[in-house]
Formats: structure tokens, C-alpha cells, sequence
């Protein structure tokens, strides 16, 4: 019986795998073309890939610091803008309360975890992967915040959050769309 949970399981996540026509090799049609200094979120890779961030990220809520590093690393997947985790040690933990029971399902990075502001419990403001599949093993003890909720930045820039609740990307001015999440892009 196990065995048939586990083949439904790994067939989902071989379709979910699948599903994508744009992998960052060709550009769509409707693609913002970029301009000197920016980056078409088309041109990044699916599967995604992990980056290093060379700039300061910080997450604020209310003018407290919930994180600052020069550590941070970023996904990068076709269509959505990039998704920045900041390693556990530049976090306040302090501030965060794990969300027990709530938890997804990521077909290439695995089983998140959803951590909420201690003060407001009932709303996910991060996620963390505590055993992402090897391929993602470097985001283990790493948390990435959503910009809906908080106050992100990039080399002290606003970004501006992801369109739709679901995702987290930040959008920062060297990026160019359309994102997923926008209206219109529900079969991307």
C-alpha cells in the first residue's frame, strides 16, 4: 500500500515537473523586452536555480528588523520574479512562531514550512524548507518572507511584492515581466 502512495506522489511531482512550455531558453512573444541594466524574469531557468545575492536584504515589520544579511540567496524560475531565502542566522527568530499543520508541497524545492509574526499568528509571513530535495539541499536553514506582509529590500530598495497571494517574488526596478501571478496568467 505504501508503495502505491509513494508512485502517486512521485507521478505528480513528474507532471508538475512537466507542465511548463517556457523554460527560460526562448523568450515569449509577449516578454517586456529588456533594457541595458535589467533582467526578463523569461530568461530564467525551469527547473529554477539558486543564486547568491551580493546585496543587503532586509525585512522589516513595523520599522523592527526581522532579518538583515549579506548572505542571501535567491530562486530564480521562469516568469516569477526572484524569491530571496535568508539564512537562519540573520533572522530574528524571536519574532517568528512556526504555524503547526500548515505546510506545502514545492515539486522542485519539497515540504515548506510556514512561520508567522509572533504578534499576529494567524498570518504565514515566511516559509522555510527544513528537508528540501538535494537538488535545493543549499535552502535548508534558510527563510524566505513574503513582501505582501512585510517590508522587503534590496540594497535598500522597496521591492514590490509578486502579484497574486500566493507567491513571494520581489520585484525590484532591474526586472521586467509580465510576472506570473498577474491577471491573465492563471495557465502559465
Amino acid at each position: 500500500m505504501k508503495s502505491k502512495g509513494k508512485n502517486k506522489k512521485k507521478n505528480w511531482l513528474q507532471k508538475a515537473r512537466e507542465h511548463w512550455n517556457y523554460n527560460g531558453t526562448i523568450r515569449p512573444p509577449f516578454a517586456v523586452e529588456p533594457k541595458e541594466g535589467q533582467r526578463s524574469v523569461w530568461d530564467f531557468p525551469r527547473p529554477p536555480m539558486i543564486e547568491k545575492v551580493a546585496k543587503r536584504v532586509t525585512v522589516e515589520h513595523q520599522g523592527q528588523i526581522i532579518a538583515d544579511s549579506l548572505n542571501t540567496l535567491a530562486v530564480l524560475e521562469t516568469a516569477s520574479p526572484p524569491t530571496y531565502y535568508i539564512p537562519e542566522q540573520d533572522v530574528n527568530m524571536d519574532m517568528l512562531v512556526k504555524m503547526p499543520g500548515k505546510t506545502s508541497l514545492c515539486e522542485w524545492k519539497g515540504s515548506a514550512t510556514y512561520w508567522a509574526l509572533r504578534e499576529v499568528s494567524a498570518q504565514p509571513v515566511a516559509w522555510s524548507y527544513p528537508n528540501p530535495f538535494p537538488e535545493f539541499e543549499l535552502l535548508k536553514d534558510h527563510w524566505a518572507f513574503y513582501p505582501q506582509y512585510l517590508d522587503c529590500y534590496v540594497d535598500g530598495t522597496k521591492v514590490r511584492p509578486q502579484p497574486g497571494g500566493f507567491y513571494a517574488g520581489w520585484i525590484t526596478p532591474d526586472l521586467v515581466g509580465p510576472f506570473k501571478g498577474e491577471p491573465g496568467t492563471g495557465h502559465w
